[in-house]
């Protein structure tokens, strides 16, 4: 697996996310208010790597990408693949974050049971269509410069949103932190269909301790089968700030 690097940008100068971006500086540089933004790959960047797939013996090439009401990715991707040396599914996940990542693990393990690089998509498309998120951020004022709040959200208060169609979307707001986790435990239980099992994956932005309660509230539900903690990384924390917590789901 290849993963191409997003653009970071702060303050005017512009980091590749994984290469030469430290998530601690970052959150510092978030906390100092800095000025941040993010940019897609471009296609010279995923070419580049379609031809490293194909000089490392790779017949074939499975790009899953963040959603394309989100990112210019996807659109870079159909670019890149005119001039890849070998075939290149590209796939709009629709979504962002580990919930790329999940469609990513889906495709894998098809790939890894001997499906087709087809089925493997088809897998990674279906999880895509039906993937749930929800998570707590402490201000408003980076969803809402990135163009990404939808509706009305009191200031004041503590919001649990949930990215639908490319737009972060008011599900409810709290007054701490501990409300804020069994309101997310509760929307996780919901979401889920009647005999439904899930896979979860808990990300935060330096919120261990709640990030800690969330995955425990969700292990007492009894439909998950699988928790994964991760660290919200610069692309994401940029659209949603320090002490952003949250869950992200999909049918096991």
């Amino acid at each position: 697996m290849r993963v191409v690097p997003l653009t970071v940008v702060v303050d005017g100068v512009a980091f590749r996310e994984g290469e030469d971006l430290d998530c601690e500086w970052f959150y510092d540089a978030l906390r100092a208010a800095a000025e941040v933004s993010t940019a897609s790959a471009p296609p010279g960047d995923l070419a580049a790597a379609y031809a490293k797939a194909a000089a490392d013996g790779a017949r074939a090439v499975l790009s899953i990408h963040v959603g394309s009401d989100l990112s210019a990715t996807v659109g870079a991707a159909r670019v890149a693949f005119a001039a890849s040396p070998i075939p290149v599914e590209v796939v709009d996940s629709g979504t962002a974050s580990f919930a790329i990542g999940c469609c990513v693990w889906a495709a894998g393990e098809a790939l890894a049971g001997g499906s087709a690089l087809e089925v493997a998509a088809a897998r990674a498309r279906k999880v895509a269509r039906r993937i749930g998120n929800v998570f707590m951020v402490r201000t408003l004022d980076l969803p809402r410069r990135g163009g990404r709040l939808a509706g009305d959200v009191i200031a004041s208060a503590l919001p649990i949103l949930a990215l639908e169609d490319g737009a972060m979307r008011a599900v409810t707001q709290v007054s701490d932190g501990e409300e804020a986790v069994d309101v997310m435990g509760s929307y996780v239980r919901e979401w889920a269909a009647a005999g439904e099992r899930l896979r979860v994956g808990i990300g935060d932005a330096q919120a261990d301790d709640l990030a800690t309660q969330l995955a425990d509230r969700l292990r007492r539900i009894g439909i998950v089968d699988e928790v994964v903690r991760y660290e919200v990384g610069p692309s994401v924390a940029a659209h949603t700030g320090v002490g952003t917590v949250g869950a992200v789901f999909h049918a096991s």
